[in-house]
C-alpha cells in the first residue's frame, strides 16, 4: 500500500495509534547535522512543564507515550525518529509536535528533507510530507492532534530561526537566557539563602544557642571561611531540633548524597540551586555522622561515585564537583578548554537520562561491600523524568532487608513515577522510601527543609530494628 503524499498545510485522520515519526535527509558532505524531538501540549498549545518536551537529552516521556529514538545512517540517508504512541497520551495532552533543531547549519543546507509516518507495530510507511526550508534552525515539521475523539496528522512545515531554544520558549518551555551553550566551570556559588524562619516545635523544647566558634573537633569545620562555618553550625543546630521532635536525639548514621545530573538539571546546576543543595545537605552529615566526611554519587545515564565530602573542604568540594559539566538543557557535548583535575569526574561519560536504578544499585553494593555500624540515610535529589518504574521498584524492594533509608527529593518538575507511589506498594516488611517534592527548593526555609527530610527516618529506624534489619 502506498504511503499518503500530503502537501504543507493539508491533514489526514492517523491510520494507526502508535507512530513513528522519522524525519530523513542526504548524508551528503559538509551537511549539518539534525535532531528530532516532540512537544506535547494541552489545548492551550503550551507544555505542563519541561518535561514534556522529549528530544536528545531528555529521551523518554514518564507517560511512556513518546520516545525519542535516536539517529541511523544507511544508504546515504540519515533518520532521526520519535515514537508517539496516541493511546498512551495522558488526558491532558491535545496535540504532538513533530520537531527538529539543526546543528550546525541550516534546514535549507540539507538536501531530501522528509517527515514520514511508520506504522510502530510493522514499519510500514503510511505517511509521507516533503519538506522545503531555507535559513531555519529548527523546525516543525507537522502535528499529531486531537480533533472529536480522532486523533490527526497535519503537515506544518513552519521553521524557526530562533533555534531549539526559541521554538521550545514559545511553547512554555523554561530557558535560562542567561545559560550559555555550554555550562560555566566552575559553577557560580550557591544564590542566598531565604530569610530564616524561627523553629517553632511542638512541643516545646529548650534550644541551644549554636555556636559557629565552636566546630566538632576533628571535622575540620575551624578551618571553613567563617559565612560557610556560621551557616554550618545554625543548620546543623536546625538539623539536631528536627531529629528531637521526631524522638531520634543523638541519633547516628552514614550519610550519602546523590545528585541527579540529567540533561534536564542543567538550569539548576547553572543557577547555583544545587550547590546550595550540597551546602544545606552538609550540615546534614556533619550532625549524624562524626567523621566529618559524607559519599556522594551522581547519576545521568551512568553513575559515577564523587570524592567523598570532607566537611572542612565544602566550599572547594562544591567547585570541583558540583556542576552538570559540558551539558547544558540545548547543548551537546563539547571539547573541554582546559583539562580535568585529578579528582574530577568527566561528566561527559555521564550522560544525559535518567537511569535512577543504576545509581541506586550501586550506592547498594556500596553499602554492603562497606559495613558500617551505623545505619545509612540516602539523600537523593532529582527534578522527575522517572520512568525505569519496574527496575526501580525492584532494587529498592530488595533494599528493603538492607540498613538502608532513601529519601527522596523532587526538585521542581513532575514525573516522579514510582517513587511517588512507593509509599502505598505493599509485601515490605519495613516502609525504607520516602518522597517529597517541592516547586523551588531555592526558597524552602532550613527548618522546612530538615523536617520533611528527617520526619520519617526515625520511624523506619525503629521499624528495622523491631524487624531486625538493624542491631540495637
Amino acid at each position: 500500500m502506498e504511503p499518503i503524499s500530503l502537501s504543507k498545510g493539508a491533514n489526514v485522520p492517523l491510520p494507526v495509534p502508535a507512530v513513528r515519526a522519522r524525519l530523513s535527509w542526504a548524508d551528503a558532505p559538509g551537511a549539518p547535522d539534525a535532531d528530532a524531538s516532540a512537544l506535547l501540549l494541552t489545548a492551550a498549545g503550551r507544555v505542563r512543564d519541561d518535561a514534556d518536551f522529549v528530544f536528545y537529552n531528555q529521551p523518554h516521556h514518564a507517560s511512556g507515550a513518546v520516545r525519542h529514538l535516536g539517529k541511523r545512517r544507511q544508504e546515504g540517508t540519515v533518520t532521526d525518529t520519535v515514537e508517539v504512541d496516541t493511546a498512551r497520551l495522558e488526558a491532558g495532552i491535545a496535540r504532538v509536535l513533530l520537531c527538529a533543531s539543526a546543528d550546525g547549519g541550516t534546514f535549507g543546507q540539507l538536501a531530501g528533507l522528509r517527515l514520514s509516518l511508520l506504522d510502530a507495530a510493522t514499519g510500514a510507511e503510511v505517511v509521507r510530507f516533503e519538506t522545503e526550508a531555507t535559513t531555519e534552525t529548527a523546525f516543525v515539521g507537522g502535528e499529531l492532534y486531537l480533533r472529536g475523539g480522532q486523533w490527526k496528522f497535519r503537515a506544518v512545515g513552519q521553521g524557526y530561526a530562533s533555534g531549539l531554544a526559541g521554538l521550545a520558549r514559545d511553547h512554555g518551555i523554561t530557558v535560562d537566557e542567561e545559560l550559555p551553550r555550554t555550562a560555566p566551570e566552575p559553577v557560580r556559588p550557591p544564590a542566598p539563602l531565604p530569610p530564616r524562619e524561627p523553629v517553632a516545635p511542638r512541643p516545646p523544647l529548650p534550644l541551644r544557642q549554636p555556636t559557629a566558634a565552636s566546630p566538632r573537633s576533628g571535622t575540620g569545620e575551624e578551618s571553613l571561611p567563617v559565612d560557610v562555618r556560621t551557616r554550618l553550625s545554625l543548620r546543623k543546630e536546625q538539623v539536631a531540633v528536627s531529629l528531637r521532635k521526631h524522638g531520634a536525639e543523638g541519633v547516628r548514621a552514614r550519610v550519602i548524597l546523590v545528585l541527579d545530573a540529567s540533561g534536564s538539571m542543567a538550569l539548576l546546576y547553572g543557577k547555583g540551586t544545587v550547590a546550595g543543595v550540597v551546602e544545606r545537605m552538609a550540615a546534614v552529615a556533619a550532625q549524624l555522622d562524626d567523621d566529618g566526611e559524607m559519599q556522594a554519587w551522581t547519576f545521568a545515564t551512568h553513575p559515577a561515585r564523587l570524592p567523598d565530602l570532607r566537611i572542612g573542604e565544602l566550599p572547594g568540594w562544591i567547585r570541583r564537583h558540583v556542576r552538570v559539566g559540558e551539558m547544558s538543557l540545548f547543548g551537546r557535548p563539547r571539547k573541554r578548554k582546559r583539562g580535568l583535575e585529578p579528582d574530577q569526574v568527566d561528566m561527559r561519560l555521564v550522560g544525559v537520562q535518567n537511569e535512577e536504578q543504576r545509581v541506586i544499585a550501586e550506592v547498594r553494593a556500596h553499602v554492603r561491600e562497606n559495613p558500617a555500624p551505623d545505619p545509612t540515610l540516602v539523600l537523593f535529589f532529582s527534578d522527575g523524568g522517572v520512568y525505569r518504574d519496574d527496575e526501580i521498584e525492584r532494587e529498592l524492594r530488595a533494599a528493603v532487608e538492607e540498613p538502608i533509608f532513601w529519601q527522596f527529593v523532587g526538585m521542581g518538575r513532575a514525573n516522579y513515577g514510582v517513587l511517588e507511589r512507593f509509599d502505598t506498594l505493599p509485601g515490605r516488611r519495613v516502609d525504607n522510601v520516602g518522597f517529597f517534592a517541592v516547586d523551588d527548593i531555592d526558597r524552602v526555609p532550613d527548618p522546612e527543609l530538615y523536617d520533611r527530610l528527617l520526619s520519617e527516618f526515625p520511624s523506619w529506624l525503629r521499624a528495622a530494628r523491631r524487624a531486625g534489619i538493624l542491631r540495637s
